[in-house]
């Protein structure tokens, strides 16, 4: 079986010897759309982060049986392409729950308290010159007591509505897949959320639904004290409306980075940095795409083994003792930093 790797560099270096015992393994650290099918030509299992696999690609792969998805976003690859040959396409999931989680929180933290302001004025040399041992020239604001909305009640947008009613907020949702479930928390119309809410946290994937979600219709139904945190796509963002907001104070702040990571923006495989990054806005808080704590390597390795035994009919790897798991100790990648690590200490 022949094994392809086609951005290995977006992995950060993890050991990929578990990946690399399943069969005739090839890895590349990164790749353009025109190397994909002399590199892949005979392969059987493709694997991707974020190098597209468009149709185009896949129809002339005649080998090709798997695409494995090195994270859990899916619209790199198409799907009715791969479907129409049979292709079976898995990705990774529920390997950065807890990372997106801390870095949705420390977002809405930090743009609350004012940190990226205050510790840039404190590292500024103003505070020490200054006789006044207090500063206020930006208001703080709680956590506690706000109304939180979040867009996709997926695995994270879950666990953040469980930390965030930890800490004291209100929590309600809308559905990004119209699908309606019983749910511990008060289900809104898009419309209706976006009115009520102090935050906005997006956890939903890029698809024909979601794709242009909030626009600048959707921006001007916000408060003007709210806050909007996108860490999903950010396709589902118009990237423009929400620059043209934060310059006219219809919105408070917001959370951005660059391409398909976080926050709104970008485009969703290898774009422009976003509008909120051409110039300097106090008000909005970037960061590069980034890997959650990771379990995506064994999560990779497990598709592997299930989708090989179903594909070929045996098992592609021989599981290690328990004794031997325990003496060595677990790759974990580390999330980039972002939010979480902006506080005034």
């Amino acid at each position: 079986m022949n094994i392809v790797f086609l951005d290995e560099y977006s992995l950060g270096g993890i050991d990929l010897s578990r990946i690399k015992q399943l069969g005739n393994y090839t890895g590349y650290e990164k790749t353009t759309p025109g190397e994909i099918a002399e590199r892949c030509i005979d392969a059987d299992i493709v694997i991707t982060n974020k190098v597209p696999l468009r149709a185009e690609a896949i129809k002339v792969l005649p080998q090709l049986k798997l695409i494995c998805i090195a994270a859990t976003g899916m619209n790199n690859v198409d799907l009715e392409a791969a479907a129409e040959r049979g292709i079976e396409v898995r990705n990774a999931v529920g390997y950065s729950t807890h990372a997106v989680t801390e870095t949705t929180i420390g977002a809405a933290i930090a743009l609350l308290r004012q940190s990226i302001y205050y510790d840039r004025y404190v590292k500024s040399g103003e505070y020490a010159a200054s006789d006044a041992p207090f500063h206020f020239g930006r208001p703080l604001h709680q956590l506690y007591g706000k109304r939180w909305g979040i867009i996709g009640l997926g695995a994270i947008g879950h666990k953040v509505a469980e930390v965030a009613a930890a800490l004291g907020c209100q929590i309600a949702y809308t559905s990004t897949s119209g699908v309606e479930r019983q749910e511990p928390y008060p289900a809104m119309p898009l419309d209706e959320l976006l009115r009520w809410s102090d935050i906005v946290s997006i956890h939903a994937p890029l698809n024909d639904r979601t794709r242009g979600l909030v626009g600048a219709r959707e921006l001007a139904l916000m408060k003007p004290s709210a806050l909007l945190i996108n860490v999903a796509r950010g396709g589902i963002v118009d990237e423009q409306a929400l620059a043209d907001a934060l310059d006219n104070k219809r919105l408070a702040a917001t959370s951005a980075g660059r391409r398909s990571g976080f926050l709104p923006g970008g485009a969703d495989v290898a774009g422009q940095p976003p509008a909120a990054c051409n110039r300097p806005r106090p008000v909005a808080a970037l960061a590069p795409h980034g890997l959650g704590p990771g379990r995506s390597t064994r999560n990779i390795g497990r598709l592997h083994r299930t989708e090989y035994r179903n594909l070929f009919g045996r098992t592609a790897i021989v599981r290690r003792r328990r004794s031997d798991r325990m003496r060595k100790p677990r790759t974990e990648l580390k999330f980039s930093p972002g939010f979480s690590s902006i506080f005034l200490l």
